[in-house]
């Protein structure tokens, strides 16, 4: 399936894999983000679409967002500008919001590191397959910055309070096994089963009476949407004046040096 440019989409036999191209670490911005939106609106208008696996190509499944510097001529770089920040978070995210309105259900093949927003994209699926290689992390306060892509919500619902409120506070980055532990991962695969793995259990929903399966699915993440992207309106609110202290410039060069922060309450 041809029209994006970021991401490849295939079917066979009623599951749609959409795979984002943008290795080695797959960082999202706006674009890529929307491609995604589009890509499961056009699976849930396929008849021949009942399971949707989403995977990468690269060495982390994403590594975060791209803000660049926010403009629309595909200058900006991976670094975190403020003026980036600034321009496309809000449109960014309400592209993301579109990700939990699809239909169809949707398996995670998370090959590495799911971090800072591309753990947000982590959260996204029903169900996440990961890699012995994968890592997930919500690194947020080592930036200096409050969570986003709606994460307040997903985490929580999916690990429990306790456990989102340690990832959240810290920003500790979990091995896979640590993840499965607390139900981050469903399943952990070797690297080189995963597609299959993840193929596997997309076909396994696919074989079950498609109208039913999008009828408990529906019933299953009642209000979702709705509730991320009411989470994501505080989340750019406390984002936006947290990425304007200096704490924030210092997390984001200490992270970048992979070192501590220096932080000064700033």
């Amino acid at each position: 399936m041809s029209g994006y440019t970021d991401i490849t989409v295939t079917l066979e036999n009623y599951v749609a894999t959409v795979e984002i191209q943008r290795p080695p670490h797959n960082f999202f911005d706006y674009s890529l983000i929307g491609q995604i939106a589009d890509a499961f609106d056009a699976m849930d208008a396929d008849g021949n679409c009942r399971a949707i696996v989403l995977a990468a190509n690269g060495k982390s499944f994403c590594a975060g967002a791209n803000f660049g510097t926010g403009k629309s001529d595909g200058s900006g770089s991976a670094d975190f500008t403020e003026e980036g920040f600034r321009n496309t978070t809000g449109k960014l995210y309400r592209e993301a919001a579109r990700l939990f309105g699809n239909k169809k259900p949707v398996v995670g093949a998370i090959n590495g590191a799911a971090v800072g927003g591309g753990l947000g994209l982590a959260l996204v699926p029903d169900f996440r397959i990961a890699s012995t290689e994968a890592r997930f992390a919500a690194n947020f306060t080592k930036l200096g910055i409050h969570q986003g892509f709606g994460i307040s919500v997903t985490l929580p619902r999916i690990v429990g309070q306790q456990a989102a409120n340690m990832m959240l506070y810290t920003g500790r980055r979990l091995k896979a096994e640590e993840a499965l532990a607390i139900g981050l991962a469903d399943q952990v695969v070797p690297h080189d089963a995963l597609r299959a793995t993840a193929l596997a259990l997309a076909a396994e929903i696919a074989e079950n009476a498609p109208l039913a399966v999008m009828s408990v699915r529906a019933t299953m993440r009642q209000g979702l949407m709705d509730a991320v992207q009411q989470a994501t309106e505080h989340e750019l609110s406390e984002q936006k004046w947290l990425r304007a202290t200096e704490d924030a410039e210092e997390g984001i060069r200490s992270v970048a040096e992979r070192r501590a922060g220096n932080f000064k309450g700033k």
